[in-house]
């Protein structure tokens, strides 16, 4: 805004100054004249360039405009005041009210109206038209008050900018520890506390076993060998869990991460290895094929690493959920590209969903198993739905990624 007040000064002292010249007495009034021409067009072409960093200075001093005021006042003496300075003697006090607030605006509303009156009663004006010499002086006044004004709003326009900009802040640290909990609550619903129920089954068993009328040795070494090796994998995850805080977290991070350190990943591959683990932990037939079949179907793309950990993540708990809740005689997962779009279904042919069941209903009573699969889908893009399978009484799991929406992989350094 100052900046611009100093431009339209510019304009005006370069359109009054030959005016100003040549109405000045030859010899010293001439020079006093084209001195003050010279330090106020300057000051104001300085001031205009580089308000930043010369504009602390006029706010630091005040008697600087108060100069300017007096070269300019030598000026429209020169010039007279009917000349184009009447206006450059109006952007004085818009000035102080933009720098120096309401006292400054005040004093030199007042020192500039003093001025332009004591020039129209040396020319003989002041009696001829009272009213016409009353208004530029009345308008330094109203101009001052209006710069006062302008500055009052900029500053309660910036203290609420920043008023904002730390709420924003507060919401974003409230967003980011509230998206940090979800995420600790769907690793810990999906690792270490199905693990430790897996542990607390294999543990009913062993007890029940070791208190039979004829205890079976064989089988309670089996079932203590699951135990120790349930508790060996519930460890495992709380450590991967721990470390995976511990990256997070790292104060030091790499200042170049490499977005994609693994490369890409066969989801395929991973879900196979996934369902072989779920059948042999729980006996439950579980196979994993391409959709449409063993052959049929577009083959899933390589994937990157976060990507694959949400779609495998998601498949293992769909899988646990049909085991736990469903009581079905197999589960089968298909995995495929359909275009632009990589679909991953789970079925089997349970009980199913009971009917009415909803996200909101299944967080109010505890189980979080859904609402982590469906949160999990929501991070990657994808989107989620679980209804009725094809069998009479199953349930499907369905995601839908669009490949688009994937980062790209970098391409390969040049050798």
């Amino acid at each position: 805004m100052c900046r611009h007040v100093f431009a339209f000064r510019l304009a005006m002292i370069a359109l009054s100054a030959p005016a100003a010249l040549v109405h000045a007495a030859p010899g010293l009034a001439v020079r006093l004249v084209g001195a003050a021409v010279v330090l106020t067009f300057m000051g104001s072409y300085v001031l205009f360039r580089d308000w930043e960093r010369f504009g602390p200075l006029l706010l630091r001093h005040p008697t600087l405009l108060a100069l300017d005021t007096l070269f300019g006042a030598l000026l429209l003496v020169a010039a007279g005041p009917d000349s184009t300075l009447a206006y450059v003697s109006v952007c004085t006090p818009l000035l102080a009210g933009l720098v120096y607030s309401w006292r400054g605006a005040a004093i030199f509303a007042s020192l500039q109206s003093l001025i332009l009156f004591l020039v129209y009663a040396a020319t003989r004006e002041l009696h001829a038209n009272l009213a016409q010499s009353a208004l530029f002086p009345g308008l330094c006044v109203v101009v001052g008050a209006a710069g006062a004004t302008q500055r009052t709003l900029l500053l309660r326009f910036g203290e609420a900018s920043r008023t904002l900009t730390a709420v924003q802040a507060r919401l974003a640290v409230s967003e980011a520890v509230s998206a940090e909990r979800a995420r600790l609550a769907r690793e810990m619903h999906d690792s270490v506390a199905k693990t430790l129920h897996g542990v607390a089954l294999a543990a009913d068993g062993l007890a029940r076993s070791a208190g039979a009328d004829r205890p079976d040795p064989a089988l309670i070494r089996r079932q203590a060998d699951l135990v120790a090796r349930s508790a060996r994998r519930a460890a495992a995850e709380s450590r991967a869990l721990l470390t995976d805080l511990r990256c997070v977290h790292d104060p030091n991070p790499d200042p170049n991460p490499d977005p994609n350190p693994d490369g890409g990943r066969d989801l395929l591959t991973e879900l196979d290895a996934e369902v072989r683990d779920f059948s042999a932990r729980t006996g439950l037939p579980a196979t994993c094929l391409p959709s449409g079949g063993a052959t049929a179907g577009g083959t899933p793309p390589p994937l990157p690493p976060a990507v694959t950990r949400q779609l495998r993540s998601i498949a293992a708990e769909a899988m646990e959920n049909a085991h736990r809740h469903g009581a079905p005689s197999r589960v089968e997962v298909r995995v495929g590209r359909d275009g632009d779009l990589l679909r991953l279904s789970v079925l089997d042919d349970g009980r199913g969903l009971p009917p009415g069941t909803t996200i909101g209903q299944l967080r109010r009573t505890g189980h979080f198993g859904l609402v982590g699969m469906v949160e999990r889908a929501a991070a990657i893009g994808a989107r989620l739905t679980i209804g009725p399978g094809r069998h009479a009484k199953g349930t499907a799991v369905s995601l839908e990624l669009p490949l688009d929406a994937l980062p790209s992989r970098p391409p390969p350094p040049s050798p």
